[in-house]
């Protein structure tokens, strides 16, 4: 049986902004049927295999109650949530990325449920204003490298497939251009254009990314600026696609069209390539150091409930069965996820060896890695709407030349610090 599991002492977290909700489609009973329906918004279900479709099939067989799940274009979440609760038409329960000021006060208490599933501790976030837990991580999330295997081997470049191996971004490059000059590939490398991807890169070099200082203030480290030059290096030089991150292209489909040698994403990829990529093989390979081993993970988006559904006992009901020991692992099976139950242990039917990786890379990664999602979820809690990524955008100028090195990282010390402010 292939063991998928994390310890207690790891540090999970992560920063995301965002919530989800279709307006004017609320939960409660069918219509004219007495029916119970629970509105459950989230996005992305589709693009992992239909785990949330296939447990809502599932929970009405063995309940009655009926869970729609309903798919919200990532980019739309925020919007939809706030929307939703400024109508007083929540749903039941939706999984969002993170918190926000805007609903906060509308969640359920989820502490029961967070307890009774066995859920790891350190992904234990509660409202500053009462103790109670108001959401809970889906599953974990973890930034990894995929490599187009077809183009490598056709290259006879060799590369490093177990965590014993290592090899530092300098030897990734002169390798992947090898492959890119030995075939037809166009480019060496992809990342999706994602500040949840960039700052696995800065930690690589050693940063501990954007923190906040003594003084309040939230500054870059230099070696995080060490680390957007050598970025910034791989786009000028034609190894990356300028158009990803400078006009926002879609990285897995460049990936996809079989001309990429590597590709910078995450475990959620899995399920996708599984189902989608046909014209060559794929295979996931430890992150380039450079020195240090590092990924970025925490929860991939979190499970909350709404008080004002017109169903909040069903809705509690059905989040504790979905947190069940069996129905939690037909969803990490189906949907290729890492699981956030303490100690769970998943059988994957294929290419078990690649969540080997993600888990072996998270339990070697330094502390900082671990920060993003937990410090979002609480921030919403705080009052704080962070509302878009410095890191992110402050780079995409940088990357399209509007910006030098040192103006970038003072905009991105800038525009956190503002943001952060109590």
């Amino acid at each position: 049986m292939q063991r998928s599991r994390t310890t207690r002492t790891m540090a999970v977290a992560g920063l995301a902004v965002g919530g989800l909700v279709l307006a004017g489609c609320s939960s409660g009973a069918g219509e004219g049927s007495g029916e119970v329906v629970l509105e459950f918004v989230q996005s992305g279900d589709i693009n992992q295999g239909g785990g949330y479709a296939a447990l809502a099939e599932r929970y009405h067989e063995e309940t009655g109650v009926r869970v729609n799940v309903i798919e919200v274009p990532n980019d739309d979440l925020r919007t939809r949530l706030r929307t939703a609760a400024q109508a007083n038409d929540v749903p039941a329960l939706a999984a969002s990325p993170s918190s926000d000021p805007a609903w906060t006060d509308r969640l359920l208490d989820l502490t029961g449920a967070f307890e009774s599933a066995g859920i790891i501790d350190t992904l234990s976030v509660a409202d500053p204003a009462d103790g109670m837990v108001k959401a809970l991580p889906t599953t974990l999330t973890s930034v990894g490298m995929f490599l187009n295997k077809s183009l490598w081997d056709e290259a006879g470049v060799e590369y490093p497939t177990t965590l014993d191996e290592e090899w530092t971004w300098d030897e990734f490059v002169e390798r992947a251009n090898q492959v890119v000059g030995e075939t037809d590939a166009e480019y060496g490398a992809v990342m999706d254009d994602s500040a949840h991807r960039l700052r696995s890169f800065l930690f690589e070099f050693g940063s501990q990314g954007v923190t906040e200082q003594a003084d309040g203030s939230w500054t870059l480290d230099d070696q995080g600026a060490e680390a957007l030059e050598y970025f910034k290096g791989m786009h000028d030089a034609g190894f990356m696609p300028a158009s990803v991150w400078g006009a926002g292209d879609d990285a897995s489909a460049t990936f996809k069209s079989g001309r990429v040698a590597a590709y910078v994403s995450g475990v959620w990829q899995i399920a996708d390539f599984q189902e989608n990529i046909a014209d060559f093989e794929w295979v996931s390979v430890p992150l380039p150091q450079q020195p240090v081993r590092a990924t970025n993970y925490g929860a991939a988006s979190w499970i909350v409930a709404f008080d004002g559904s017109g169903v909040e006992e069903e809705t509690l009901a059905f989040i504790e069965w979905l947190y069940s020991e069996d129905v939690y692992r037909e969803y990490c099976e189906i949907s290729g996820c890492l699981p956030v139950l303490d100690g769970l242990e998943v059988e994957y039917p294929a290419d078990s060896y690649a969540f080997d990786l993600y888990n072996g890379e998270i339990a070697a990664s330094p502390p900082i890695s671990a920060v993003q999602t937990t410090d979002g979820l609480l921030h919403g809690f705080q009052g704080r709407a962070i509302d878009n990524e410095p890191l992110k955008d402050e780079v995409v100028r940088y990357l399209n030349g509007e910006l030098t090195l040192e103006e970038t990282v003072e905009a991105i010390d800038t525009t956190s610090t503002q943001q952060m402010a109590d």
